[in-house]
């Protein structure tokens, strides 16, 4: 076994805390972590820790919540730990090169993607947006560009037509906490190697916004299939019902009837058993099924009980969105 390194970790979502709980897990110390300040959360907008934050202290870590990393006070604070190395997870602070100096070892960052592909703030959902057969993890050694370090260490996992961000995210985060330690591993026994990321296929994640969650029924069915699935569980694939939203959670591409035409994208087909089904594509000729959704003040249902909830707002005719397409 290699020798335990004494590590500075600095995450704040959910994913950097399973990638925190597998090193607490392995034989490296953890000496230290970094994470955001306490943020207003929920309705009645209390301070709360972030999950890196609550993990720690549950381990009687020392917590540290700089609001900047640029000032010297804060580098000393980080220097006077005297770690071996720091790992970074979603930290959400950009650490400048003062910081990336100070471990011997350096800083290591597990990024969700299979570098250079989906450098940047969403990766995970830009994978399943976009198509992707697969996705993965990899360990990268910072420099002070973005996810653009030589790369220590990759894992892949599939995904498939099925997979939602919150599935992705979290069977990734899984994966990232096994390769940060089999990485550290091999950091400590002085037989892990760089490599360089490679100058081709470079692909930006650009971060998430709710406006693009609005899905245009003009699209093709297997590029709403993909966002739907990608925006689960944030920030929601939607459209229009009337003046309020129906929320879209799960999605597959399906087939016309023989005796539908073309018609204006986004009118509600007949359903099947277990799905709505929207016409959609830019002439109206291709069907989106919906499997799962949530009508506006209600709970998220499978399809089939909206249907037999008999809602009048679903019924077939009914066109979903501000439809763009002319009829066919």
């Amino acid at each position: 076994m290699s020798r335990p390194l004494r590590i500075i970790f600095a995450g704040t979502p959910d994913f950097a805390a399973t990638c925190l709980k597998a090193l607490l897990e392995s034989h490296h110390n953890v000496v230290a972590v970094y994470t955001q300040p306490d943020r207003p959360a929920g309705r009645g907008r209390k301070l709360t820790a972030s999950p890196v934050k609550t993990l720690a202290l549950e381990h009687a870590l020392p917590v540290c919540q700089p609001a900047t990393l640029k000032d010297t006070r804060a580098q000393d604070e980080l220097a006077a730990f005297n770690a071996d190395v720091m790992v970074v997870v979603a930290y959400g602070l950009i650490l400048p090169q003062a910081i990336l100096d100070i471990p011997p070892l350096g800083c290591l960052n597990v990024h969700a993607s299979l570098l250079p592909r989906w450098r940047g703030a969403a990766p995970i959902q830009r994978a399943i947006e976009a198509g992707d057969a697969e996705s993965g993890v990899t360990i990268m050694q910072m420099d002070a560009g973005l996810d653009t370090g030589p790369m220590l260490l990759t894992r892949h996992t599939p995904i498939t037509s099925s997979t939602t961000g919150g599935e992705l995210h979290d069977s990734l985060a899984t994966l990232g906490g096994e390769a940060l330690v089999e990485a550290l591993d091999g950091l400590a026994a002085g037989t892990l190697s760089a490599t360089p990321q490679p100058t081709v296929g470079v692909t930006y994640a650009a971060k998430l916004s709710k406006a693009e969650a609005e899905l245009d029924f003009t699209q093709s069915a297997a590029l709403l299939v993909a966002k739907v699935h990608a925006f689960n569980p944030w920030p929601v694939a939607w459209c229009a019902l009337g003046d309020e939203r129906l929320r879209l959670l799960l999605a597959e591409t399906g087939q016309r009837h023989a005796d539908e035409p073309a018609t204006t994208p986004g009118t509600l087909l007949d359903p099947d058993a277990d799905a709505l089904r929207i016409a959609c594509g830019a002439q109206g000729d291709e069907v989106l099924r919906i499997t799962r959704a949530q009508l506006p003040g209600g709970k998220p249902l499978a399809a089939r009980d909206l249907l037999n909830a008999r809602n009048e707002r679903l019924r077939p005719g009914g066109v979903l969105g501000t439809a763009t397409g002319e009829e066919g």
